[in-house]
Order: structure tokens, then sequence, then C-alpha cells
């Protein structure tokens, strides 16, 4: 069994590897609790509000599937087209996350009240999600026909925002603000979607150039 599941986990299969693996998915998960004790610390908080930071809930993604994608090497389970697709779509909006907030929102907290936590969730978790994607091949070569499902998670959460920003008046980013007038928040969205795709597409492209085995 090893001589067959080994080539296609690589280092994934390492203990150590596994090891830093899960430790970074739990650094993040403490991230997100350190940033929700300190808020609640603060005054009440409105866990729809906490919560519907993408900051936050793709940390929060990324997190369990590192973990669960690093459990399942560790264990020697040959990769599944599934988790691949799940953990390349993370990887793809942690890449944004980054990006984003290191060129349009640094200051703005984005759901991370605590510095430390900002730092993890904005600044070295997204290096180590795509760090861990170059290195780690325990994937399948992700197949072309699934690209286009990358845009349909961020695509709801923006709907979402955008019908709150027009009733309740919240917004998680002030690019998104109504305020700003809709044609500028369209350009904004428009410069994100852009950056999702180029962001998939490389992780597309890593992922056949060193897959783990073919999803057929």
């Amino acid at each position: 069994m090893s001589t067959i599941t080994q080539p296609r986990l690589g280092l994934a299969a390492h203990p150590v590897a596994g090891v830093l693996r899960v430790a970074f998915g739990l650094l993040t998960l403490a991230a997100i609790t350190g940033s929700l004790i300190h808020s609640a610390s603060q005054g009440p908080v409105n866990p729809f509000n906490f919560f519907g930071y993408f900051t936050i809930q793709n940390n929060l993604l990324m997190g369990v599937v590192l973990i669960a994608v690093a459990i399942r090497s560790l264990s020697g389970r040959v990769p599944s087209l599934g988790w691949s697709l799940a953990r390349g779509f993370a990887v793809s909006y942690m890449a944004v996350v980054g990006i984003v907030y290191n060129t349009l929102l640094v200051g703005v907290d984005g759901g991370a009240s605590l510095p430390w936590s900002n730092f993890v969730m904005h600044v070295l978790f997204p290096i180590i999600a795509v760090l861990d994607w170059i290195i780690f091949t325990d994937r399948v070569a992700l197949p072309w026909r699934t690209f286009w499902w990358v845009l349909v998670y961020p695509a709801v959460w923006t709907i979402v925002v955008l019908i709150r920003g027009a009733t309740d008046g919240w917004v998680p980013y002030p690019f998104l603000n109504p305020a700003n007038g809709y044609g500028v928040v369209a350009l904004y969205c428009l410069g994100v979607v852009v950056a999702f795709l180029v962001s998939a597409a490389v992780v597309y492209w890593i992922a056949r150039l060193r897959p783990g085995r073919d999803p057929r």
C-alpha cells in the first residue's frame, strides 16, 4: 500500500509536515477565537457581523480544510477531488484576502480586533496557505471544468453583503459601502473578481503542474 500512496502524498505523509500543518490550522482557529473573545469583552457581539467578514469565514474554512487534509495524508489516504477542490478554492480565497487587505485595507481590522490575530489572518496564514499548496502535493490535478466554481462562494457572499448594506447598514469593508455609490462598488467588485480568477488560475496551474494524481 505504501508504494502506491507514498508518491501521491509525498512530503505530506511525513509526520513532521502533518504536525506543522495541523498546528498552523489550529493557529488560525485560535486567532479567530481570540478576536471573538476580545470583541465580546468590549461589548455585545452580533454573530452575523463578526462571522460576516470574508476574512473570518475563509480563515475558518482554510483552517478546517488544512487540518482535515493533513490528517487524511498522515493516515495514508489518497487525495480526492472533493478535498482537493475545497483546499484549492480556500487557497485561492486566502491569496485574495492577503492581497486585498495589504493593498486596500491596511489599518482596518477586518474582523480581527487583536493585532496578533490580524497579522495571522491577513498576513501569515495567507502566505502559509499558498506555500502549503506549492509544497505539498496531496491533491489531484484540478480539472478546468470546475474552474468557474471558485466564484460561487464569493458571489453569494457579496450579494448578501450588498443586501445588508442597503437594509441594515452593515458593511464589512469600506470599498463595499453603498454610500460611495454603486458604480464605485461595482468597480471594486470587478477588480476583486479579476483577483479571484487570477489567483484560482495560478492554483489550478500549480495543481496540474505537480499533481498528486489524476482526478480520473
